[in-house]
């Protein structure tokens, strides 16, 4: 058994900061051990266009603190308006590293998604011919639907059909939550990939419902069955290179995460390589972190890998604040249940 550490400082392919009083906020609990995030567009309005993505940029470097380093790595929101030539332009730029696809009304500040997939075609072609890649959110959003079948319908009814007619289109599956998400990834080598949250390692369904709703606990895609989680652990600790840390990081403030249509999202970014190294240990797999959080990733979107290294040393128990404070409010902090002895030192 190890009691330290050292690996090449992580990245976090899925990331929530918002704006304003609250990017101001959550912004240093991420950049603290991160060294890049792939940065969710799904801000009112959403991050459209290339100049959206280059404001929104220059905001979150004006909000990191003075003596941290961190590098935004920007995407676009897909809508049934979007420009292929703008995407293109913007990805030639450097700028935007992909471009996110939101199912309309799937998640937090959806309602601007794809609903009629024929008519943003010609931007998946687009993407398919500059090597630019697609982020999933994987769920269909038809009533008729179970909220806990919606990854796997999906994958049947929406990404393979897109996969299979667009071919060289890079993919990844966001925050996938079930054993069919590990499934398809591991049965499609091609150009496709899938990050998995903290949360979505250490919860299940019955976290959320059982003794009462506990608000805090409640995400989208929401977390499912056991047998999902732990087809989830086996994953993130195999060292598979088709799956990466994306965190979803998702702060809202308690008031909007209690009230009686509470919002979804978990705020992890305070405690992740915290919790991870707690699941990873307990799997026996503390040698695999470092692919899940720091090698895979950059692998798959082809940036290099970071030069510098964080380490991790286990101990007494270690407390994190129950919550951060912002202009907008008190965020709670993502409790996972149980003692962490693991913290970055």
């Amino acid at each position: 058994m190890t009691d330290s550490l050292t690996i090449r400082r992580p990245d976090d392919w899925h990331l929530h900061l918002r704006d304003g009083a609250m990017l101001d906020a959550v912004l240093p609990e991420t950049a603290r051990h991160f060294a890049r995030a792939i940065i969710m567009p799904n801000l009112v309005p959403p991050v459209v266009r290339g100049t959206d993505a280059a404001a929104y940029r220059d905001r979150i470097l004006a909000a990191l603190p003075e003596g941290m380093t961190f590098e935004p790595l920007m995407t676009l929101y897909l809508t049934e308006d979007t420009d292929p030539e703008d995407v293109a332009a913007a990805h030639a730029s450097g700028l935007v590293k992909a471009v996110k696809l939101y199912p309309a009304g799937a998640t937090t500040n959806s309602s601007s998604g794809v609903k009629d997939f024929d008519k943003v075609r010609p931007v998946l072609e687009k993407m398919a011919e500059i090597g630019l890649p697609l982020c999933c959110h994987g769920e269909v959003t038809d009533h008729d639907i179970d909220i806990f079948d919606r990854e796997a319908v999906f994958i049947e009814r929406v990404l393979d059909p897109v996969r299979k007619s667009t071919p060289g289109l890079r993919v990844v599956m966001e925050h996938i939550t079930t054993a069919n998400g590990v499934d398809y990834v591991k049965a499609n080598e091609a150009d496709l990939g899938a990050t998995i949250t903290t949360h979505h390692l250490i919860i299940n369904r019955n976290h959320i419902l059982v003794g009462g709703i506990k608000p805090h606990y409640y995400c989208l895609p929401v977390a499912k069955r056991e047998e999902h989680r732990l087809a989830l652990v086996d994953a993130a600790t195999s060292g598979d290179a088709r799956f990466f840390l994306g965190t979803d990081s998702a702060p809202h403030t308690d008031a909007n995460k209690e009230m009686a249509c509470g919002c979804a999202g978990c705020f992890t970014a305070t405690n992740t390589m915290s919790l991870l190294a707690e699941v990873f240990e307990k799997a026996n797999a503390l040698d695999k972190l470092e692919a899940f959080t720091s090698r895979n990733g950059p692998g798959f979107y082809r940036l290099p890998v970071n030069e510098e290294t964080i380490t991790l040393t286990k101990g007494d128990v270690v407390t994190y604040p129950d919550k951060i404070e912002s202009g907008d409010g008190p965020v709670t902090v993502f409790d996972p249940g149980f003692d962490v002895h693991w913290r970055v030192a």
